[in-house]
């Protein structure tokens, strides 16, 4: 059940970035947002934060009255509080280079590229979790790489085909950077958030106050570099805002507290495959929200994916044919002896 909410929770991120839509997102206009992208991060995190508060705040409550002997376990050591700062700071470079990506690169340019996060999550994944991957999944990751990208490519002929590779050169280098962040970022909250038997919500709260502190340096750092000639951060913060830009933060936010359940209880390989397989969803929604038209490219991607998932979690003995073997009988000498003298 939790790997299909996730999977309904990225399903939602997709929707913002349907193929076939022309334009960076629905919330740019002509390469430039007509609000602060730097606010949304940050509102992002802050809704994340209140949650997070309330479900502890109901978790603690449940576990003092209950007469049972389970109780929220939350670890207030500095030197393990001071461990949430890390992937803080990476998510907050992360979800500034994903807009200042975008204003580089168009939509299905950004999509394709995203895919890279795919390979470099499964590389850090083995690195440092140390987690041993077969040579059938490390295919499997291979194919999921190829199915996602062929069904993000647009059919020849049309003029954004080409825009693939006359993207800035920046555009290539931020894709890049944000590909490996990502997966950094995972890999390192898969490792905090098990390392110990915390309440998840108080492992949420120490992550996301720490990734609101952070935001907010980096809108006060905003103001100084521009002289505050916008005014203040908190006086504009809601500038250009439309209910577009609402649900994208509110994207943000919900995506971001079903990742963390994700990274507490399955791991980075389940959330890149429940992110990947989003599109089966996507797919769907968007014929009938979107008049969207799904491509053969589209059609051949799923199949693939759904290849590559089944290639991944299914038992080896299931995928491979091996010839039946029946073992002989194993006689010691003395049964051998025994039977020639009764033969004679």
């Amino acid at each position: 059940m939790g790997k299909s909410l996730v999977l309904c929770g990225t399903t939602s991120q997709y929707s913002y970035q349907l193929p076939g839509n022309s334009n960076n997102s629905f919330s740019s206009d002509e390469g430039g947002y007509k609000y602060d992208y730097a606010t949304v991060p940050f509102l992002a995190e802050v809704l994340k934060l209140i949650i997070s508060s309330l479900f502890l705040w109901r978790e603690t409550k449940t576990s003092s009255s209950s007469s049972s002997s389970a109780t929220a376990k939350i670890t207030k050591d500095w030197k393990s509080v001071r461990l949430f700062v890390i992937p803080s700071i990476i998510y907050l470079i992360h979800n500034n280079v994903q807009f200042a990506t975008l204003t580089f690169v168009d939509t299905s340019t950004y999509q394709i590229m995203g895919n890279l996060k795919i390979v470099t999550t499964a590389l850090l994944f083995r690195l440092f979790l140390k987690r041993k991957l077969s040579n059938l999944q490390w295919m499997a990751i291979g194919l999921l790489a190829v199915g996602t990208t062929t069904s993000q490519i647009k059919g020849c002929g049309e003029a954004s085909c080409d825009s693939l590779f006359t993207a800035p050169i920046q555009g290539y280098l931020l894709g890049i950077l944000s590909a490996a962040l990502s997966a950094l970022a995972g890999v390192y909250t898969e490792f905090l958030m098990k390392r110990n038997n915390d309440s998840l919500y108080w492992q949420n709260l120490q992550l996301y106050t720490f990734g609101s502190l952070f935001n907010v340096a980096r809108l006060i750092a905003d103001d100084f570099r521009l002289g505050f000639e916008k005014g203040l951060w908190w006086q504009r913060i809601f500038d250009g805002y439309s209910i577009t830009t609402w649900l994208v933060v509110l994207n943000l936010g919900s995506t971001g507290l079903l990742v963390s359940w994700l990274m507490k209880y399955a791991d980075n390989i389940v959330k890149v495959y429940s992110t990947s397989m989003a599109m089966l969803l996507t797919m769907v929604a968007s014929i009938y929200l979107f008049s969207f038209k799904p491509t053969v490219q589209l059609f051949l991607g799923i199949i693939i994916c759904i290849m590559s998932l089944h290639m991944y979690f299914a038992p080896p003995q299931t995928l491979v044919d091996l010839p039946v073997t029946h073992e002989a009988h194993h006689k010691t000498l003395k049964q051998v002896i025994v039977e020639e003298k009764t033969d004679s």
